[in-house]
């Protein structure tokens, strides 16, 4: 719960401080939801410890259609500023959770990653890799004119090259050994549960390791790559969600995210961390989903206000946002649901 709450405290922040940057005038700062368990007001703002720890706002002067704002303060209220900077305000919450996920990710590759090895331990019988005569130990230095120096980049050259011949480069002992291998097209599936068409020849990893680090530069662009990747996965996540081809009870809740990290943690920092990672790029990118309530509805509130060169009413607007939580409340009971029947079923975690 303390890494939700973080998550939530970097993306309220992002809201925060580009209201104040812009002027305008905050009322409340709080980190969760419900009845206020403690705060306190230092100048204008009043800053709050709120009794459910799954959420977190930021209230700021004329923020909601039935705010009353008195003449003295009308250039410092949300309503009354620019299109531009009222969309900036909303979507620095997202940005600053994407952002957290960059950081994190830039000290990750920094300090180093753990990276398998492209050394062959079991050679599985009646595979192309045995009828080759690939042995137990045998290190993949290169593959057709792709250098090889990590597991992952020779699966990648495997997978995508099925019924093809390819040209292996093999350093056994101190000897460099050519052969020539046909991977096998085989129907698997992908992390989204789609199947598709891979190369596969049959072997499998020593287990041997390296921890590679990455220079200042390289830990800078890998961050920003990391991030872009798993942004995209998310986004595509959801559309395999809404095509039902991602089953739904796969949909977690504040239980399962405990015990993702708590699994995370057992496995040591660094997984932690990259799990931290990816909770924050997950909060960010639906925050942005186009749902009245979530920062995604707002921006869309705000592009309509910028073709009708005027904002929508405010009966259409509290409609909406009406569905948007009834929505979200769904959501999270289903969501509560699924972990609940994941710990009574003994359901393994994802």
């Amino acid at each position: 719960m303390l890494l939700f709450g973080f998550l939530i405290f970097i993306h309220e922040l992002g809201h925060f401080l580009f209201a104040k940057l812009s002027n305008v005038k905050v009322l409340k700062f709080s980190l969760g939801f419900g009845p206020k368990i403690v705060g306190r007001k230092i100048g204008e703002t009043e800053y709050m410890l709120s009794a459910v720890p799954l959420g977190g706002y930021v209230k700021m002067l004329g923020e909601e259609v039935e705010d009353e704002v008195e003449q003295s303060d009308m250039a410092r209220s949300f309503k009354n500023q620019p299109i531009h900077k009222r969309a900036a305000i909303i979507l620095f919450g997202p940005l600053f959770n994407i952002f957290t996920a960059v950081v994190i990710f830039f000290f990750v590759f920094l300090l180093g990653v753990p990276t398998l090895l492209p050394v062959v331990g079991d050679v599985m019988k009646d595979t192309p890799a045995e009828s080759a005569g690939l042995q137990k130990g045998d290190r993949i230095v290169q593959i057709d004119d792709a250098q090889i120096s990590q597991w992952s980049e020779m699966t990648e050259v495997i997978h995508k090259s099925p019924d093809k011949l390819l040209n292996f480069k093999i350093k056994r002992a101190e000897e460099l050994i050519d052969f020539k291998v046909t991977p096998q097209s085989k129907k698997t599936k992908d992390i989204f549960g789609e199947e598709k068409t891979v190369g596969l020849i049959g072997i499998k990893p020593l287990g041997d390791t390296i921890v590679y680090k990455e220079s200042l530069a390289g830990s800078v662009k890998q961050a920003f790559l990391k991030t872009w990747e798993i942004s995209v996965l998310t986004v595509v996540g959801m559309v395999k969600l809404i095509q039902r081809i991602v089953p739904a009870d796969n949909i977690g809740g504040p239980i399962l995210i405990f015990q993702l990290a708590e699994k995370q943690a057992n496995a040591g920092f660094l997984s932690y961390f990259t799990f931290a990672a990816v909770i924050s790029i997950n909060l960010g990118v639906l925050n942005l989903l186009p749902i009245p309530v979530l920062d995604g509805g707002h921006l869309v509130f705000l592009g309509i206000e910028a073709l009708r060169k005027k904002p929508l009413s405010e009966k259409i607007i509290i409609i909406s946002q009406k569905v948007g939580i009834a929505l979200l409340v769904m959501l999270m009971a289903f969501a509560m649901y699924n972990d609940i029947f994941r710990i009574i079923t003994g359901k393994p975690l994802p």
